[in-house]
């Protein structure tokens, strides 16, 4: 463990259920940012730190990868996806 190895002691304790998620959420969304501010050499390890928490979430969520991959199989065929580079700008309302 890194913080060790750097000569500090790390003080720890284990979440119930609804602490263990909401920390994973939390962690899940301080990793995106670092994505977000990584630059291109750093994005890969960045976004494999980013998978890590998503894969922990859906083991928390009693799901495997397997079924979580078809979740967002399902949302791609009805919503789309990303690889056309269409970029949503706006929704004019009407009526």
């Amino acid at each position: 463990m890194a913080i060790r190895a750097d000569g500090h002691q790390p003080v720890t304790r284990i979440l119930d259920q609804a602490g263990y998620r909401s920390a994973l959420v939390a962690k899940l969304l301080e990793e995106a940012q670092e994505a977000s501010a990584a630059p291109a050499g750093d994005l890969p390890t960045e976004l494999a730190d980013v998978l890590e928490v998503m894969q922990a979430l859906v083991s928390d969520l009693g799901m495997t990868w397997e079924v979580f991959l078809s979740i967002a199989a399902s949302k791609r065929a009805e919503r789309g996806a990303f690889d056309h580079r269409i970029f949503l700008e706006y929704v004019e309302l009407t009526g």
